[in-house]
């Protein structure tokens, strides 16, 4: 009924609605009781217990009641004037006591409240007393048991309110913080599959239209002088595409690479090795040491990929005439190694990374490692001796 109250809910309105009846009821029955006992001041008895049910009613229609305490407040002092009133024409106005213990704990602060229902209390018993001509402890009993239980009633359902209110605020943030979390999630596994993704496409498409664009340029050179030679390049450049059209092909159905289907990951290499002699002016040769053991799928993958991009980088920068690509299983370790005879670089002065010119490989293939545990080790300095790259 106030601002400080708590809010009303199914339940607590089907409370307010009994202690409404209640209140009505028990100034209906001194009201009969009067007339039907012929008290003396009857007439007065019902005019009071009138006064008190319209003073009473007023309550819940005026919107300052429910907002304001002290308003409240104000409402609680009429009708408790009206009942003392009652109370002094009729002893059966003790019982409207009652009700008025819950509404002045509802309504008014916790020390008030239970200020409000002492006095009530003692008005209560005074009142009776003086109608009974005589004082025994049994008068103050019901009284003074009936705001004892009132007190009680009312702070327990308070402490439940507050518990309740306790939880529900702790459901709300349970739920924010799972939405939170489930939102991260979704945006960690879109940065993730972006970047997979971005791996995927520099180590084959990328790597193959940059071969496609070597060859062709290779076809143009040498077009006026030795048209079969151009062909060849032509030819080359063409499976390349068909290549490059079977991997994106593969990024659409999310299938393993083409390169690894029905055959292991030294027959990739190998043909890998093979593909790269035939389409540019370099030897590459591969190499196969210890006892092959079974691997995941994702490292023969991120083996392959890596493979792809050192030979392409030695392709596109080194000069070089060789590369020599090592598969080593060693015990519980596998290990790759590419080196060509091109000239070095300076690992600590890579130019940074740039969508026009390139200059993710390095990068992509250390992401790769680690993504998977591994380490990536480069080995190389501004030269023309053979050097480890990868």
């Amino acid at each position: 009924m106030n601002s400080a109250a708590p809010a009303l809910t199914p339940t607590t309105r089907a409370l307010a609605w009994c202690l409404h009846l209640l209140v009505i009821g028990l100034l209906s029955l001194a009201a009969v009781r009067a007339v039907t006992g012929e008290r003396p001041h009857a007439g007065w008895i019902i005019a009071a217990s009138v006064l008190c049910g319209l003073t009473y009613a007023a309550g819940p229609v005026l919107p300052g009641v429910r907002r304001s305490r002290r308003a409240a407040a104000l409402w609680l002092a009429a009708v408790g004037a009206c009942w003392t009133v009652l109370l002094a024409l009729s002893a059966d106005g003790v019982w409207v006591a009652f009700p008025l213990y819950f509404l002045q704990l509802h309504l008014l602060p916790r020390r008030a409240g239970v200020a409000a229902v002492v006095a009530t209390a003692v008005v209560a018993i005074a009142g009776f007393a003086v109608h009974q001509d005589s004082f025994s402890a049994a008068m103050a009993i019901g009284p003074a048991l009936g705001a004892a239980v009132a007190v009680a009633v009312v702070w327990g359902y308070q402490a439940l309110y507050r518990e309740s209110e306790h939880r529900r605020r702790l459901i709300e943030e349970l739920t924010a913080t799972r939405a939170d979390l489930a939102a991260a999630e979704h945006t960690a596994g879109v940065l993730a599959e972006r970047d997979r993704l971005a791996r995927e496409i520099h180590d084959t498409l990328a790597q193959g239209l940059s071969s496609i664009q070597l060859l062709l340029r290779a076809a143009e050179r040498s077009l006026p002088q030795a048209p079969q030679n151009a062909a060849r390049y032509v030819d080359q450049a063409r499976q390349a595409a068909a290549d490059n059209l079977a991997e994106a092909r593969r990024f659409v159905a999310a299938l393993t690479p083409p390169t690894l289907e029905g055959t292991t990951l030294a027959d990739a290499l190998e043909r890998l090795c093979t593909t790269t002699s035939a389409r540019h002016r370099i030897t590459a040769r591969f190499h196969l040491t210890g006892d092959p053991a079974p691997l995941t799928t994702a490292h023969e993958v991120a083996l392959l990929r890596i493979a792809q991009s050192a030979l392409a980088n030695t392709v596109r920068h080194a000069g070089a005439t060789t590369a020599e690509v090592t598969l080593s299983y060693l015990g519980d370790h596998v290990a790759l190694d590419i080196v060509d005879d091109g000239h070095g670089f300076d690992p600590t002065l890579l130019p940074a990374s740039d969508p026009e010119t390139g200059g993710f490989g390095l990068g992509v293939m250390r992401a790769r490692t680690q993504a998977l545990g591994g380490t990536l080790t480069i080995e190389s300095a501004p030269t023309h001796s053979p050097r480890p790259t990868y």
